[in-house]
């Protein structure tokens, strides 16, 4: 033992040791040195860097939608409007399993199950912090229903918006259309940076024409968050009082129609439980008075949001009324093209304002046994160009329509806006169709097909065979004719506000090319003419205008659905409804200072004289300040 402890070497040892302790205090000074400087550099020289980041990931930057501009009439009733709801939203980043919450959300009534994957594809296309909106619209039971449930889902909520409201819905459904929840494809197309916040569009009508300039532009506001992502209150402690500063939303441009309230009231009314549609124009500018497409539809089922079955009976209906017959219903226009193809067959001299033919009743081509019939079985004797009008006599226009020629009547009737979109400015609208040589040799293929035959002239000379055109492109005529030929492009806007500083852009009616029709004698003759139609006893329409305290133009028309054989005779009542004649009818009035024109289809309705021509003139009686409409 002696030994050992003469063996061991105090001094080595403390020298070890010693070292030791000095490389232990290096080490540690070097690590906390290490450790300050980090310090210093995330507190002192990155200090404002790193406290951006900090103060980011407490506060976010929420967009706040724009209010949509209102809509309103030319007398500054409200057609469009934005009343307070409260829509059920997600925000994707606060849920753990997007695909089970919504399934329990549906389980509970508070979404549809056929919207889940649209609304999945959704939170993928938006920025995750960004809510999207589950529905647009709940009612107070539905809220009662989801506030007890609300702890079993978090990153959902409710929140108040405004939601498009529509006062006089059924009325102006087709002419101002409505919106719609935005879809997945809308939000490819349009500027993200508008649309944030934003959960809904226009979807068709001036919603839709003019959804750039109602929408307005989006802004954003700033708001703290804890580590859980909910909001808290600037005041808490620790917090940053102090925030960046918002931008408010632009409201969009409230927008000034020219269409007339009352007017397009009465219209749907004078179309309750019929099909077919009414439009009334100025013919001074081309304003769009009235604007109606029957059945129609109530666009705030649109607006708030409804299911798919309740979207099913309304697409599925077989009257069609999310169809605008307006703008897109094409018709064959009858003998309403009468006034225009007698100042053509005149202007050509196919005719002249003496020359009278004998109507026997029926009309058959040389060389040919086939007879055209006159709805008249009877005929209506010797006959002038005027009468020929007033009278609606066919046999006249079989006679000379071979004379003019299908090429120079095409000509003649598309100046006056036959066959080519009118140009209005809502979309969707469809062209009709005049025909002509050319026009048959692109549509058709076999050569025999591509031969234009006389018998086709003289089915087009009264508005039938491949001859159509839509309910605005006869209003639009109708106005040409009541100005003598001077032509407006048809428009439903004219001009907005902007809702901030009341400046109000005005917009000037768009005039197109004139008819050329040079001798003003058949414009007189042929204008007199659509008075007697109404206002001389033997006028079709004498039944309808004799009354009136003003004098007015007219022409009525009657457009076959079905074709009846040589020896057949058309009996109305034994027809299936569907299948009997559509009643057209043109007017317009005062015929000395014309205020209106108004086109009237009436599907199925059979007589034009009976049944379109009491709601046009119920129509002018209104609009003229007149309280006896023959309605």
């Amino acid at each position: 033992m002696a030994l050992l402890q003469s063996i061991r070497d105090h001094h080595f040892e403390r020298r070890i040791f010693v070292g030791r302790i000095i490389l232990s205090t290096v080490v540690a000074a070097l690590l906390l040195g290490t450790v300050v400087s980090r310090l210093v550099q995330l507190q002192v020289v990155n200090y404002e860097q790193y406290s951006e980041k900090a103060q980011g990931n407490r506060i976010r930057t929420q967009p706040v939608s724009p209010i949509r501009g209102l809509v309103l009439d030319r007398n500054g009733k409200v057609l469009a409007e934005n009343l307070p709801a409260y829509q059920l939203e997600l925000i994707p980043e606060q849920v753990d399993d997007i695909g089970d919450t919504l399934k329990r959300l549906a389980e509970l009534g508070l979404i549809e199950s056929d919207d889940i994957e649209e609304l999945i594809a959704q939170s993928r296309q938006t920025q995750r912090f960004r809510p999207v909106t589950l529905n647009p619209r709940l009612d107070d039971e539905e809220i009662s229903r989801f506030a007890v449930q609300r702890a079993r889902f978090p990153g959902v909520d409710f929140k108040p918006r405004l939601v498009r409201h529509y006062p006089d819905g059924e009325s102006i459904a087709h002419a101002v259309g409505y919106v719609g929840r935005l879809t997945v494809e809308d939000l490819q197309r349009v500027d993200a940076s508008r649309y944030a916040g934003t959960t809904q569009a226009g979807q068709t009508g001036l919603e839709a024409s003019y959804e750039s300039r109602l929408h307005g532009d989006a802004g954003f506001r700033h708001i703290v968050t804890n580590a859980r992502g909910r909001q808290i209150t600037t005041g808490s402690s620790g917090v940053i009082d102090a925030l960046p500063e918002d931008q408010l939303p632009h409201p969009g441009d409230n927008l000034l129609l020219t269409l007339d309230l009352e007017l397009q009231l009465l219209a749907t009314d004078l179309m309750q439980d019929r099909r077919g549609a009414i439009v009334a124009i100025d013919p001074a500018n081309g304003d769009i008075l009235a604007l109606v497409s029957a059945p129609t539809f109530d666009p705030n089922m649109f607006a708030v949001g409804m299911s798919r079955a309740q979207y099913a009976s309304v697409s599925e209906d077989p009257d069609r009324p999310l169809f605008n017959r307006a703008v897109r219903g094409i018709y064959p226009p009858g003998s309403t093209i009468k006034p225009m193809l007698a100042l053509a067959a005149l202007e050509t001299g196919a005719t002249n304002l003496t020359r009278k033919t004998m109507c026997r009743g029926f009309f058959s081509l040389p060389n040919s046994t086939h007879r055209y019939r006159d709805w008249k079985p009877e005929g209506h004797g010797e006959i002038d160009i005027h009468e020929a009008v007033s009278q609606s006599c066919d046999v006249y226009f079989y006679e000379i329509s071979n004379e003019i020629g299908i090429d120079r009547m095409h000509d003649y009737l598309v100046q006056f806006g036959l066959g080519y979109q009118t140009g209005v400015d809502i979309g969707g609208e469809r062209s009709g169709l005049v025909p002509s040589t050319s026009w048959k040799r692109q549509a058709f293929k076999s050569r025999d097909d591509k031969r234009w035959y006389d018998g086709e002239t003289v089915i087009a000379s009264i508005g039938q065979g491949y001859m159509n055109a839509t309910p605005l492109q006869l209003a639009a005529a109708t106005s040409a004719v009541a100005t003598r030929g001077i032509r407006f492009r048809p428009r439903l806007v004219r001009g907005w506000r902007d809702p901030l500083t009341g400046d109000v852009t005005e917009l000037e009616p768009a005039q197109l090319p004139t008819v050329d029709i040079k001798n003003d004698f058949y414009w007189d003759d042929v204008i007199a003419s659509m008075n007697s139609v109404m206002q001389h006893h033997r006028g079709t329409a004498f039944a309808v205008g004799r009354d009136a305290p003003y004098r007015m133009a007219g022409k009525s028309g009657t457009a076959q659905v079905f074709s009846v054989a040589q020896d057949e005779e058309y009996n109305e009542e034994e027809i299936e409804e569907r299948l009997r004649d559509h009643a057209l009818f043109i007017s317009f009035a005062p015929l000395e200072n014309p205020r209106i024109a108004v086109a009237v289809i009436i599907e199925n309705g059979s007589s034009g004289s009976t049944v379109a021509a009491p709601v046009a003139r119920a129509m002018m009686d209104h609009y003229l300040g007149y309280k006896n409409a023959a309605q």
